[in-house]
């Protein structure tokens, strides 16, 4: 009988000829120099208009202040007023004008739109669907965890356990990010030259600004944060996989309350989601078998939108020092997996790894989710009670890649910017980071949306704000890749601490 090759290294097979493809097409149909050169200028002039009008509103809301504390005079203030929004007015018309002309340049590849139009959608399909059963998969399969507890104590302990151990690998990571960043300093010696090419960057103007303003509804206090935990419509909650936390609510909720209605009354309930738990796992098996065909498109598309080798060296120290910090973060799960959990680590890491594979490929801890049950439970033998607690929560709540990129990150770009920051920015930087990892969606480029955070609670300049994110964001794709399975390894390595903890870890079903 012909061996079936395993799921990691059918993954793997998409994922090489995705990068090759993607490589080949990036060079079919090439812009000409002319029209490289003339979007540069206008990308260039965009990026300028939009610092000054930044810059401008400061101004304006400065020049509020010092009106309202009788420091400037009323008619000082009304013509000055007046000059600051003719100016912000007129630079809106010239960003509004360079925007258009600049959709119009045939600046891409025809290579990367033929992906972009005709490969890419196949991948997006692959994620749509991994997502699509997210939710019923988090309602099935804790409400039978919990049902099956007996003993609510036993989830308090479960809970209580999961929590501490998600916070200290947070910790941990944010401490990792902030040393080897304080150590290697990646962004001291970057010249003047290179931040103008860096933040003149085709296309990073209209992301810069999104992620901005994406940052502002994202910032809450604890208060807050428990208020949002509770929804007010649950089908509501259910639509969104961005409200997992609201989802999880409920389910333990209604699964505690089956608890104490008693065996008899909660039976039927508990039979239906049964049956539905096992036919969302069955979805699961029926999904994963396209995956290196969607890690194919995937890739193809990454790489093909990843052409400018002169911007990627540029920042090579950066990369290589957030990716050599993530791989610190390995080494921790792993003399956790190793020391505490009796089990093999490099078992434990081939167990998971079509789960770390998916997450490179989708940048998505929420798409990735229902693979990286699956793997938990059946392949390193996590009992279901558990898996069905502590990685839906993970996938929220625990983001250790994201948040290590945080510190170094910042560390970059204070260093290239030229802002001081202290030793009690740093515990700032390790405060904020952990609270604000809490919460924020798994979903691709919610990682600029945090940093921009951490660079608020540390008084970064806002008119800076815009020109240090622009400096990061050409290599955020490929290093936002890298830090999704860093999240996703931490959730299943915490799972897998918490099961042994409790007496809930066992022998899988299956190994590869």
């Amino acid at each position: 009988m012909k061996k079936k090759i395993a799921l990691h290294w059918q993954i793997v097979i998409g994922m090489v000829l995705g990068v090759v493809f993607g490589l080949v097409m990036a060079n079919v149909g090439k812009p000409d120099q002319e029209i490289k050169d003339k979007a540069a200028g206008y990308h260039k002039e965009l990026t300028a208009s939009l610092s000054r009008q930044e810059v401008l509103k400061e101004e304006l809301k400065e020049l509020g202040t010092r009106f309202r504390e009788g420091r400037t005079g009323g008619m000082t203030y009304l013509v000055e007023k007046e000059n600051i929004e003719q100016e912000i007015s007129a630079l809106d018309e010239k960003i509004e004008a360079d925007q258009k002309i600049l959709l119009e340049l045939p600046t891409e590849p025809k290579g990367k739109t033929f992906i972009e139009n005709w490969v890419y959608p196949f991948g997006e399909l692959f994620i749509n669907l991994l997502k699509l059963i997210a939710i019923p998969l988090i309602i099935a399969s804790l409400i039978k965890g919990v049902a099956d507890l007996q003993d609510i104590s036993k989830l308090s302990s479960i809970g209580i356990r999961t929590m501490i151990l998600y916070i200290l690998t947070t910790i941990f990571a944010i401490t990792i990010g902030l040393g080897v960043a304080n150590i290697i300093k990646p962004g001291s010696g970057i010249s003047q030259e290179t931040i103008d090419r860096l933040t003149s960057n085709p296309g990073n103007a209209d992301v810069v600004n999104q992620r901005i303003s994406d940052s502002q509804t994202q910032t809450k206090n604890f208060v807050e944060f428990l208020v949002d935990i509770v929804p007010d419509n649950i089908f509501g909650a259910m639509g969104d996989n961005n409200q997992m936390l609201q989802v999880i609510f409920f389910t333990i909720m209604l699964g505690v309350c089956m608890l104490l209605i008693g065996d008899e009354k909660a039976k039927p309930l508990k039979d239906f989601f049964d049956s539905l738990n096992d036919a969302i796992l069955k979805m699961v098996d029926l999904i994963i078998k396209i995956a290196p065909i969607a890690v194919f498109a995937l890739l193809a598309n990454v790489v093909a939108g990843t052409n400018d080798v002169e911007v990627l060296l540029a920042l090579l120290k950066y990369s290589l020092t957030v990716i050599g910090a993530l791989a610190l973060m390995v080494v921790v799960y792993m003399l956790i997996v190793g020391l505490y959990v009796k089990k093999n680590p490099l078992w434990f890491l081939k167990q998971i790894a079509p789960v770390q594979l998916l997450a490179f490929s989708t940048s998505s801890s929420a798409a990735t989710l229902p693979v990286n049950m699956e793997r938990v439970r059946d392949h390193v033998g996590v009992d279901e009670e558990v898996s069905s607690f502590v990685l839906p929560i993970g996938a929220t709540i625990n983001m250790d890649g994201t948040s290590l990129y945080q510190a170094v990150a910042t560390i970059f770009i204070c260093e290239a910017l030229h802002f001081d920051i202290t030793f009690a920015d740093q515990l700032t930087i390790v405060f904020t980071a952990l609270l604000a990892s809490i919460g924020t969606a798994g979903v691709p480029g919610v990682g600029v949306v945090m940093l921009i955070i951490v660079l608020q609670s540390i008084n970064f300049p806002a008119e800076k704000l815009p020109l240090g994110i622009a400096l990061i964001l050409s290599v955020d794709r490929i290093l936002d890749m890298c830090r999704t399975v860093i999240n996703v390894t931490g959730d299943a390595t915490v799972a897998t601490a918490v099961a042994k903890s409790v007496g809930k870890l066992g022998e899988p079903q299956y190994e590869d």
